[in-house]
């Protein structure tokens, strides 16, 4: 599709040169506080269907009621481009021995970047986002809104919370070592959401991805009511049980067989396949 003006700009770059680009757009929740605005006479309808008491209209909004939330990830590798494509979903059923052999070694030769990552951690970039902290080197996290939520409302509520410690990269790497950070992200999380947004811990879902859209260690703190994507059970893993896992055995997720979805066009679907395990 096309996009004009500044995004046009940005996405061919300031030299006119071309580079790929994603450009996400999403309809932003609608505020029960501006329903009533939505039907006074700025908003234009076209009906669609009639039929005794049932009506359909195309309801064309003001604009100021039109927002949509524009993501743009530029210039955009090929990785990113895939990332966002259709593709048929498989399954995988990854053996401890499986994580070591195949998709450890995978993960090591991979290059993303996550410097993103670090420029949260060291305050260089979204600085002013961040909702609470616990500097601590080894159990120590920042908790931020993740971009999904734009903090107008609550039922669709999304914080992510980045461990400081840079030498854990997913679920796989998690020991008993780890319970005090895990402690730490679970009860601060939950007390600095319930104090700045009065959402109580019992109506959050907090979990940790496996495997992560990028392998440095975070939890995501959604509503409850909310339909996140990425909460289903083939992917999300509760934090509380993470953290019962690893107090009845301190190498719980070295050993687990775990489940997750991996499209069609994904080099590590090739691997799998390469070894007879999918």
């Amino acid at each position: 599709f096309r996009v004009k003006n500044s995004l046009y700009n940005l996405v061919n770059g300031a030299s006119g040169d071309a580079k790929d680009a994603v450009v996400i757009l999403e309809k932003t929740p609608f505020q029960e506080e501006n329903i009533s605005d939505l039907l006074k006479k700025h908003t234009r309808l076209k009906l669609q269907m009639s039929n005794d008491i049932y009506s359909t209209y195309h309801l064309y909004p003001p604009p100021q009621l039109s927002e949509i939330k524009t993501t743009v990830v530029y210039p955009a590798t090929e990785k990113h481009l895939q990332k966002y494509l259709r593709q048929e979903v498989y399954l995988i059923r990854e053996t401890g021995e499986d994580y070591r052999n195949i998709t450890l070694p995978f993960i090591q030769s991979q290059s993303f970047s996550i410097q993103w990552v670090y420029n949260i951690l060291e305050k260089t970039a979204e600085a002013d986002r961040i909702i609470h902290e616990n500097p601590d080197s080894s159990n120590g996290f920042v908790l931020i809104p993740d971009f999904k939520w734009n903090q107008k409302q609550l039922d669709d509520l999304y914080l992510i919370a980045i461990c400081h410690c840079r030498g854990i990269k997913s679920l796989r790497d998690l020991t008993a070592e780890h319970l005090p950070l895990l402690r730490n992200i679970l009860h601060e999380g939950k007390e600095a959401i319930l104090n700045r947004f009065g959402v109580a811990g019992s109506q959050l879902r907090i979990y940790l991805h496996y495997q992560p859209s990028y392998f440095h260690l975070h939890v995501h703190f959604t509503a409850l009511s909310y339909d996140a994507p990425g909460c289903s059970v083939e992917r999300a893993h509760l934090l509380s049980d993470v953290i019962d896992n690893l107090e009845l055995d301190p190498q719980y997720y070295q050993k687990r067989t775990l489940t997750f979805a991996l499209r069609a066009d994904e080099a590590l679907l090739k691997k799998f396949q390469e070894a007879g395990k999918a």
